[in-house]
């Protein structure tokens, strides 16, 4: 048989850049063999399968071209802008929620000043471990080809979870970061020991806003362009050290990612915090555009 798909770019308004992940609105019955042999021909980061839904209710899950993860920040938000540019939720439905295998995420739907859908989704609650270990720490600086001297001491590292796990390293410039020629084998051995999906460089651009990529070759993914559920983590890590402006109750941040693969993105996020000071909620935002459509073939 064959099913209808679409490729969709999120965090951006211009096909071709951003994160993009492919879409089949109706992937009902088929197996986990299917689908990850569809994820697999379409090669995109992240292919997400609507496999149920109930008005403004949908069930989904997520592949990468190796295997099932529980969330995928960026095909989410892709899926979301679609649905409504599809005219699946009805004229006043502005919001939809996304049963998935970590959470039943809710999303916000809204129209910017230009008229471009945005969608603003609540991301599984934050969470995180100790802080790395100095030989941790210089493990991953060396399997990301630089010197542990351009590590920003005054940014934090560690490993933090909104959606999936990742491991953050901070350094002290943008461009550092855009020089890294990460030992994809050596990334994969230090993900396993550390028990996380991803490693996160990071570097600041301005008192809110962040430079970053985001290796994740454990998932079949050596780099991920644009990644919503990894920055969102970020944001709470760094929300949590105390190191970005918090305003009324939360923080906000930008993280530009991207641009050293030619496909850049913006993603937006915002942090709010418990009475007790710790972050307990992330919401990432952010437009997505239809770049193509097909029809894919499923055994």
């Amino acid at each position: 048989m064959k099913l209808p798909y679409l490729l969709v770019d999120a965090f951006t308004r211009t096909p071709g850049t951003g994160n993009r992940a492919a879409v089949l609105l109706d992937a009902r019955g088929l197996s986990d063999a299917q689908m990850r042999g569809v994820a697999q021909e379409l090669e995109t980061s992240e292919t997400v399968f609507v496999t149920d839904w109930k008005d403004n209710v949908f069930s989904v899950r997520f592949f990468t071209p190796a295997r099932e993860v529980e969330f995928a920040g960026h095909a989410a938000i892709a899926l979301a802008v679609t649905l409504a540019l599809q005219g699946r939720l009805g004229e006043s439905e502005r919001q939809l929620f996304l049963q998935t295998p970590v959470d039943n995420i809710p999303v916000h739907l809204e129209r910017d000043e230009a008229g471009v859908i945005q969608a603003v989704m609540r991301e599984p609650a934050p969470r995180f471990r100790d802080v790395l270990s100095w030989s941790a720490l210089r493990e991953l600086l060396e399997a990301l080809g630089i010197n542990e001297r351009y590590l920003h001491r005054g940014l934090p590292s560690g490993v933090a979870f909104s959606g999936l796990w990742s491991a953050f390293v901070p350094l002290i410039a943008p461009g550092l970061v855009d020089e890294l020629e990460p030992d994809m084998e050596r990334l994969v051995e230090i993900c396993s020991a550390l028990e996380v999906d991803t490693v996160h460089a990071y570097a600041p651009v301005g008192p809110r806003a962040y430079y970053a990529r985001d290796f994740a070759p454990a998932l079949g993914i050596p780099e991920d362009p644009v990644t919503g559920t990894a920055n969102g983590a970020l944001a709470a890590l760094l929300a949590r050290a105390g190191v970005v402006p918090r305003r009324e109750g939360s923080a906000e941040i930008q993280v530009l990612q991207g641009h050293h693969l030619g496909v850049p993105g913006v993603v937006h996020v915002r942090v709010e915090y418990a009475v007790s000071g710790e972050p307990y909620a992330v919401y990432v935002g952010g437009p997505a555009v239809v770049a193509h459509s097909g029809w894919i073939g499923v055994r």
